[in-house]
């Protein structure tokens, strides 16, 4: 694919939060030819299977907006060494109704940052779990594992660190990969 663009999800609502930062820096990484938009997940309401039947229009702008993307970004912290509520609940929403899951065959990649070594791997566990079972081809390798630390990301997105800067960059480039094997796969058959 020469051009692709991809959707990309972050796990928190909260303002201040550091994987915001990194979704951002993902953003002004992005290789050319590459556009990253954000999927906003804080106004879904709670998902119950009452809506399914009629589901109300910020759901279905989400699953629209995950339509419309070349492959999905998950950026998220741990929560209680899990993902937050928040992303589970934009996950059910983007499973359901039965049969219309927005994450079957979409290439996706998960990555995150916590102040800790390893937080964010717990809750990436999880979450990769749930993307096995949503049939959304993931990124097994390289694993984004990243360690904030005072400064690392500035509030505009930029990244003080070349080594982290060059590791999202090959981050990206292996994402992108898999998004054109799939593109590729889907033109062929």
């Amino acid at each position: 694919m020469s051009n692709r663009t991809i959707g990309y999800i972050v796990g928190s609502i909260s303002s201040t939060s550091i994987n915001r930062r990194l979704a951002e820096a993902l953003a002004r990484l992005a290789p050319e030819g590459t556009t990253l938009v954000e999927i906003p997940i804080k106004d879904l309401p709670f998902y119950s299977p009452d809506y399914d039947a009629d589901y109300p229009e910020v759901a279905r702008d989400f699953k629209q907006a995950l339509a419309d993307v070349d492959g999905v970004i998950i950026v998220t912290p741990e929560y209680s060494r899990s993902i937050p509520g928040v992303l589970k609940n934009a996950l059910d929403w983007a499973a359901r109704p039965w049969g219309q899951n927005s994450f079957d065959g979409k290439p996706t990649a998960v990555i995150g940052t916590s102040q800790g070594g390893i937080a964010t791997a717990a809750g990436q566990q999880h979450l990769k779990a749930i993307l096995s079972h949503f049939n959304a081809p993931a990124l097994g390798q390289p694993e984004g594992y990243i360690q904030t630390t005072p400064g690392l990301f500035t509030d505009s997105g930029e990244v003080t660190s070349d080594e982290t800067a060059a590791f999202l960059v090959g981050y990206l480039e292996a994402f992108n990969a898999l998004v054109d094997r799939y593109a590729h796969e889907l033109v062929s058959a």
